[in-house]
């Protein structure tokens, strides 16, 4: 029989509910208590949706989390860096400030977060624990026992889920400090042990199998690994558990010549991204035991699937290996959606009907893996309508979209002049002294500005209201910019909902959740625009806003806006053309808006474009084709504009030494990078590569509530004056100050002001 599988499942709860339980207990609203009653009822209506659902292998442990997955493993492992030990906190305040800091000036307690990045090429971020060379491991806490037997009690057998070691290793942080030869994979050895003593306690238990996520696998750093593979899976398959390795987000590649020689009883691949390895890892695994699951069901984006084209990838499998080898399943972890579709009252019963969300990829899954073993329901019927219906709304999509791609020229993607030139020309028009500052773009979103928003959604605020109420907001944010002594101003966003949607909503193409969540990383939530037809602009976006923000300031005002790959990214794409067809068609549309802006007084323009790293590919191989397109529209994007106007971009997590010429090939005026987060990592590369440009490194970490002092700020701006010349330095925070709150952040600005002044005097 073949058998059905999800890998992950999303972990917001009805209502966002983790959210408000773990935001009220840092808000001392939430004892410890209500808030691990909370997770815990969070858990529990996970595992019973996927039971009802008819879900086989159904997760638990290491899957879910209070704040971040990866960090989980880290402190249940007992890796905490000294700093966190030394505040003398609670476990779970230790752990929270681990993920994102911890600042009580009262008791004298101020620690700065761990590292954040991107996980692999998801918009999920992970949080990186500084590893040391002599690191020891201990089984601090046995989150998979323990979520495994919570589920038990509950009458519902779970396949408990870890992080599998070598892909841990490969995801935490070496410490600063540690030796420059010194890679985390080298603790392999001493953590071994702690996997087995986690296994043993499961088989003990009664678990059936334990699922291990080797990610790392579908990497080129993963087939430098055969042999810490074979290590751990020989030391992990003496415990005699069955272990479901899995992998998703690519291909294996070579990888597969060690995987089928590896004990384990099942390998889960992905055949959303890769389905074409299907034949390669049958040959491979044919002539041995290994069970194959076959990840049909996409967990990274929202279209229905195709349950006859899945059905018959899925035959070909059983007709090689037989039908007890074989299980079907989501491609990935459903972390990536959001809950369901029952609860969207908005969209049209069209669009609902191209539309699967985390509860109904479940019943996907659950349906093809009836369908092949002779039960297919009459939902296979309606999905083929479903598929045919969307296919033809995507055939009659706007053609003069596409035609407009079609004749792009290369002198589109050039600016005017060089560098250099460009630059004189914005020093006589911007007028800023040296060391300028400026924040990334957004300020804080209070309460009254989401109020006044959701009223006018509502109805309630007439637009002249709602707009009034925008343009109090602006004057304020400019007023505070100009008291703290700011040099670069920016409107605030206050009437943006999020980075993305906010332009989606104004552009043709794109369809909108309400209650489409999906984890960004900790408690940050998003609902992810979805790109349904061909995108077009059909009136200016943001130049009404910060042409007011301008004229309420005699400080030059920079205009914000997102990137064409940045929106794709953070949008659920299209299926049916090409990711460089639509990032093109967006950077068209945003072209025609940096143009408005420019001709409406705006002379500096600041394009983020955060995704541009997280979305490359993760193979070396395929990485030219998207960087190509990817540079091609930010510059399809900025180049309509004259010399004297200043275009910026902003990077997030951007581990980008690898790709720094691409970034080079940019050719934005000034960039601006998280640095302070990273440890100010990133200034090893511009020591190897250098920057002829002008560059703002983040000085201080936004996704903490802690305040940088002064003095730290100062340090900060001394590193980077030793590797990038003085007079290309700009001063900012690592990125927009959306989430923050109004104390912190005036207090932040401050020191990030004072620093700046004595820089301009003190540093050349």
């Amino acid at each position: 029989m073949v058998q059905s599988t999800v890998l992950g499942y999303p972990r917001v709860g009805t209502n966002r509910a983790a959210k408000k339980a773990t935001e009220g207990y840092w808000a001392g609203k939430v004892t410890e208590q209500e808030l691990q009653d909370a997770h815990k009822a969070i858990r529990k209506e996970r595992w019973e949706t996927l039971k009802e659902a008819g879900v086989d292998f159904i997760p638990s442990g290491g899957e879910y989390t209070l704040y971040d997955s990866l960090l989980d493993h880290s402190f249940n492992f007992g890796v905490i860096p000294q700093r966190f030990v030394d505040q003398k906190l609670s476990d779970v305040d230790t752990y929270f400030a681990m993920g994102r800091g911890h600042q009580d000036r009262a008791k004298g307690i101020d620690v700065a977060a761990n590292e954040m990045g991107k996980f692999f090429d998801s918009n999920y971020h992970i949080v990186k624990v500084d590893h040391t060379a002599d690191q020891e491991f201990t089984l601090k806490r046995n989150q998979a026992l323990e979520e495994y037997e919570e589920a038990k009690a509950l009458g519902i057998e779970t396949r408990p889920v870890l992080f599998g070691p070598v892909t841990y290793l490969s995801l935490v942080r070496k410490a600063r400090d540690a030796p420059a030869d010194f890679k985390p994979i080298a603790l392999l050895d001493k953590l071994l042990p702690i996997y087995v003593e986690v296994l043993e306690s499961l088989k003990k238990a009664g678990a059936k199998e334990v699922q291990l996520d080797e990610q790392i696998l579908v990497t080129d750093q993963g087939e430098a690994l055969a042999a810490e593979f074979k290590k751990a899976y020989a030391e992990l398959a003496k415990v005699g558990l069955p272990i479901t390795l899995t992998t998703a987000y690519g291909r294996v590649g070579k990888s597969i010549e060690f995987i089928k020689d590896l004990p384990i009883s099942t390998l889960h691949i992905d055949l959303d991204r890769e389905p074409k390895q299907l034949d390669a890892v049958i040959a491979a695994i044919k002539p041995t035991k290994i069970n194959l699951e076959l990840g049909l069901i996409s967990g990274r984006n929202i279209w229905k699937n195709d349950l006859n084209a899945s059905k018959a990838l899925a035959e070909k499998a059983v007709a090689e290996l037989g039908s007890d080898r074989v299980r079907v399943g989501t491609s990935s972890s459903l972390l990536h959606t959001p809950l369901t579709i029952a609860v969207e009252n908005k969209l049209t019963p069209e669009q609902l009907s191209w539309l699967s969300f985390a509860k109904e990829k479940a019943g996907e899954v659950t349906a093809l893996a009836a369908a092949l073993n002779g039960k297919e329901s009459a939902a296979f019927e309606q999905n083929a309508k479903d598929i045919a219906a969307r296919r033809e709304f995507e055939r009659t999509s706007d053609s003069a979209v596409r035609d407009r791609v079609a004749a792009i020229t290369p002198e589109q993607l050039k600016r005017k002049a060089e560098f250099p030139v460009r630059r004189e020309a914005q020093k006589a028009k911007l007028n800023l002294p040296k060391f300028p500052t400026t924040t990334i773009g957004s300020f804080p979103q209070t309460k009254e500005i989401r109020v006044a928003r959701a009223k006018f959604g509502k109805g309630e605020l007439t637009k002249e209201q709602y707009e009034t109420a925008m343009e109090d907001e602006i004057k304020s944010v400019v007023a505070i910019q100009n008291r703290l002594g700011l040099d670069l101003l920016v409107h605030g966003e206050p009437e943006r909902n999020d980075m993305v949607q906010y332009f989606g909503e104004q552009l043709t193409g794109f369809i909108f959740t309400q209650l489409g969540w999906v984890q960004s990383y900790g408690t940050r939530y998003v609902r992810p625009p979805i790109v349904v037809s061909d995108v077009s602009r059909p009136a200016p976006m943001t130049v009404r806003w910060s042409a007011y923000a301008q004229s309420v300031s005699e400080k030059p005002m920079k205009g914000m806006l997102t990137g064409p790959v940045t929106i794709l990214n953070w949008s659920f794409p299209r299926a049916d053309i090409s990711k460089e067809v639509q990032s093109k068609q967006l950077a068209l549309a945003l072209r025609d808006e940096v143009v408005d802006l420019a001709e409406a007084g705006i002379r500096a323009i600041q394009v983020d474009e955060p995704a541009i790293r997280e979305g490359l590919p993760l193979r070396r191989e395929d990485w030219d084709a998207y960087l190509t397109w990817a540079v091609d529209s930010f510059r399809l994007s900025t180049s309509g504009v004259e010399n004297d106007v200043q275009v910026h971009s902003h990077f997030c997590y951007s581990d980008f030494g690898d790709i720094f010429p691409h970034i080079q090939r940019l050719d934005a005026d000034v960039i601006s990078i998280e640095a302070s987060k990273a440890d100010l990592k990133l200034l090893d590369i511009f020591k190897q590569h250098g920057y002829s440009n002008e560059i703002g490194p983040g000085v201080y970490d936004i996704h903490s509530p802690r305040v940088p002092s002064e003095q730290e700020i100062k340090d900060r701006l001394k590193a980077f004056a030793e590797v990038i010349p003085a007079d290309l330095l700009i001063v900012n925070p690592d990125c927009g100050l959306k989430t923050r709150a109004w104390k912190e952040t005036e207090e932040s600005l401050t020191n990030l002001v004072n620093a700046a002044k004595w820089a301009r005097e003190n540093l050349q």
